[in-house]
């Protein structure tokens, strides 16, 4: 009926009425449980954690790249640079461990 639109609408039809056709759902509530790195602790915490205990400044970019390097992947890079030899800074070692200090500290890594 609307075909320009890019989501889908779910009907169902409830009654009180015992029908012999059926669908039973069982949903297992220990699949909806979170880790703690799911709970997405924000680059600004992250940002403002390193700041007020090492006094550093921490760039999103510097935060990703330690991120990745422990396995936190949350998606691709959807502004890179579509050019080659496009020159990346890589994070100092004294703020990578800052930010796996913050990281610990919010319970991402162990």
């Amino acid at each position: 009926m609307f075909r320009r639109i890019t989501f889908i609408e779910t009907v169902c039809l409830l009654s009180k009425i015992r029908s012999a056709p059926h669908i039973d759902i069982d949903l297992d509530m220990t699949e909806l449980d979170v880790t703690k790195a799911e709970t997405k602790t924000t680059y600004e915490e992250i940002k403002a954690y390193v700041l007020e205990h090492t006094g550093l400044k921490v760039s999103c970019l510097y935060i990703a790249q330690v991120k990745a390097k422990h396995g936190i992947i949350e998606r691709d890079c959807y502004n890179r640079a579509k050019t080659e030899g496009n020159r990346v800074p890589k994070c100092p070692p004294e703020k990578e461990k800052a930010i796996e200090d913050a990281l610990r500290h919010f319970q991402m890594i162990s």
